[in-house]
């Protein structure tokens, strides 16, 4: 079975001013829908085929580059997408607003933490928002199209929100004010989306 790109929640210009139509149809036209096509292209024939997109991952033989690159590719994209609302913004609550809390005393320092870690990743990644079991929440980064189900990232847990930080996420817009496209994806997360993956995953 090839994996297939989900459709966008959205249209391109639903995330307006924040990210911009024309950066969504690049995006999503042209860098996911490459992922995905060589991630399939990688794996056809071997083994994997018949593997979800997170038994890969999390049994990933890291040298293989073309899996780790597109595979990674292909499902922070997935994520992405659904982690963003053009009703976005705001502050979690419930479940998900107390393990903030507990992990970093307050919604305002975890933003700093989680803002701290997708300027700070040096060149292409991404920042991440994961759940251990139990409930506890971390934040993290990896580069390139790396991630947290993958062995020895350094980054544990499983994703329940990620920003890319790779230029072609933001330069049309932003061009080198990173920082100022980080403060911008804060008014487009979908909390409530956030709060089912969190549930789902402690």
């Amino acid at each position: 079975m090839a994996f297939e790109q989900p459709k966008l929640p959205y249209a391109y210009d639903a995330l307006e001013p924040n990210i911009d139509a024309e950066t969504m149809k690049i995006h999503y036209g042209k860098h996911h829908a490459g992922y995905t096509k060589k991630l399939n292209n990688a794996i056809e024939g071997s083994d994997l085929e018949n593997k979800s997109i997170e038994e890969i991952l999390k049994g990933l033989d890291m040298s293989k580059k073309a899996v780790r690159n597109n595979g990674g590719g292909y499902y922070n994209h997935n994520l992405f997408w659904e982690v963003m609302s053009p009703n976005g913004g705001g502050n979690p609550s419930g479940d998900l607003a107390k393990a903030i809390d507990d992990a970093y005393g307050s919604f305002d320092k975890f933003k700093e933490e989680f803002s701290n870690a997708a300027a700070g990743q040096f060149g292409s990644g991404w920042a991440w928002l994961c759940v251990h079991k139990g409930g506890k929440v971390e934040v993290c980064s990896t580069p390139n199209q790396d991630n947290p189900l993958m062995p020895d990232t350094g980054c544990g847990g499983y994703p329940i929100l990620g920003l890319d930080v790779w230029e072609h996420a933001y330069y049309l817009k932003y061009q080198n004010k990173r920082p100022d496209y980080i403060d911008a994806f804060f008014n487009v997360i979908n909390w409530d989306k956030v709060a089912e993956k969190y549930n789902e995953a402690k």
